[in-house]
């Protein structure tokens, strides 16, 4: 794939340095992502587009024949049965360039990492309060130790 040799600072960029044909493929992966997860930030991560959502939800990158699509390892696993049309390999998905893209897989792969990144904040969150909890007793008892 032929690429202009300076890093891309946004999505605009990495897609308009591609041919017209794959521009377009890039342009309804990028839309079906978005509806997928509006409130998701797009930026470019390893030299590649990606959408944030409380942590990495997907990466993708244009190949000379495919489309690399990169949901983490459970975004692969959760949904072997749908992908088993499609190389893919830990974290990754090829999808064909000669091919339609799987608009719909697409779509529940990132509705699943946008749960399993809320859930993973809410672990983290349940984890801090407790960790609080926990240093407030413990002062609460050094206090009384102290005052006694």
């Amino acid at each position: 794939m032929t690429m202009d040799k300076t890093r891309p600072k946004n999505i605009d960029e990495y897609i308009a340095g591609l041919p017209k044909d794959v521009q377009a493929v890039l342009e309804k992966l990028r839309e079906t992502i978005k509806k997928a997860a509006p409130e998701a930030e797009e930026t470019i991560s390893y030299q590649m587009p990606a959408f944030k959502y409380h942590g990495m939800l997907a990466y993708f990158a244009a190949f000379k024949d495919h489309i690399g699509f990169y949901p983490a390892p459970t975004g692969i696993t959760q949904f072997e049965k749908e992908i088993s049309a499609y190389q893919s390999g830990k974290g990754t998905l090829r999808f064909p360039l000669d091919k339609p893209l799987p608009l719909d897989l697409v779509t529940k792969i990132v509705k699943f990492r946008v749960k399993e990144n809320l859930a993973r904040q809410s672990q983290k969150k349940k984890v801090k309060s407790s960790t609080i909890i926990l240093f407030l007793a413990l002062s609460f008892i050094i206090y009384l130790t102290f005052e006694l």
